[in-house]
């Protein structure tokens, strides 16, 4: 696969390096029938921003790909906007759907408790994520439109999303290794290697999908909600190997803070910095101890004698 993507590739060959591009492109919009045409052409037939759509073909093309703040600053929302749109609709309509006929017969020769468990927890995580996605749908997603065109709605904020998005991948994970670990035997081969690979692509989807949630349209909305907010970025300075693994003073203060179920508002105004900034602090923090939850976090914090375990409400 090439290094990167660019607005004058043919559509053809941006597929031939990955051919999960497929469905991306289908939800902005673009559909099958390239020929010739490059993604500029094609965004200009089907009035989208190329380098959005570029952008968005990276996340799903770079394990390692991180957007920079140019890149977000010059692609358009309502694009994102768009694909996440027609991404929930393709979640629940066709791949959780195809899922759902695939269990209903795999679990045939399973005995009616055997039957009864595993349906209530696929019930259970399809219903998790129709919430998830009827949040977006009815939340996020207008008060963005609302946003694009210069209207600003009390009550919400970007960081109100943010601070409730929920994973949706580990009940999914946990589904997944019931079919291949816990099924009895006697489930029809097929079936079940039909219904892990379903469930391995939407997995890995997903994972893409929640990535530019989480560091595309975010950062975007927060540009829209504060334009003078991409000042505020710190810059990184150059940090020696054993700054890289060790946590500063003020990581382990905001590390504190996170630990004592604070957001990030109350931690900015805590600590008297920008929400930008708590939000690097925390990227740093993940980065150094390669922990992701505030639970992983509130025990490490308490780990590393940091925070008192009965000072944890």
């Amino acid at each position: 696969m090439m290094d990167k993507f660019s607005c004058n590739m043919k559509l053809a060959e941006l597929v031939e390096a990955n051919y999960r591009l497929l469905g991306v492109l289908s939800r902005v919009g673009i559909d099958g029938s390239y020929g010739e045409k490059t993604v500029s052409e094609a965004c200009l037939q089907n009035g989208l921003d190329p380098d959005t759509v570029i952008l968005l073909c990276e996340v799903y093309s770079f394990p390692e790909f991180e957007p920079s703040a140019a890149q977000l600053h010059r692609s358009h929302v309502g694009d994102i906007l768009r694909y996440l749109h027609q991404s929930h609709d393709y979640y629940l309509s066709r791949v959780l759907a195809m899922m759902e006929g695939a269990v209903s017969q795999l679990l045939e020769p399973c005995t009616a408790a055997q039957r009864k468990v595993v349906w209530e927890f696929f019930s259970g995580y399809k219903a998790e994520l129709e919430k998830h996605f009827s949040f977006e749908e009815q939340e996020v997603i207008p008060y963005v439109q609302d946003l694009i065109i210069g209207r600003r709605r009390s009550g919400f904020s970007i960081d109100r999303f943010e601070e409730n998005h929920s994973n949706i991948d580990e009940k999914l994970s946990d589904f997944k290794n019931l079919v291949m670990k816990s099924l009895p035997s006697s489930c029809d081969k097929r079936l079940r290697i039909e219904l892990l690979m379903h469930v391995f692509v939407l997995q890995e989807d997903l994972k893409c999908h929640t990535y530019i949630e989480d560091h595309v349209l975010v950062s975007m909305v927060r540009l829209l909600e504060n334009p003078r907010s991409l000042r505020e970025f710190p810059a990184e300075p150059e940090e020696r190997e054993e700054e890289r693994r060790e946590l500063s003073e003020r990581e382990k203060e905001i590390l504190v803070s996170v630990a004592q179920g604070l957001l990030n508002k109350e931690i900015a105004d805590k600590h008297h910095i920008s929400i930008n900034t708590v939000i690097t602090h925390r990227k740093n923090i993940t980065r150094k101890t390669g922990i992701k939850t505030v639970p992983g976090l509130t025990v490490y914090a308490i780990l590393n004698n940091l925070i008192d375990i009965n000072s944890i409400e």
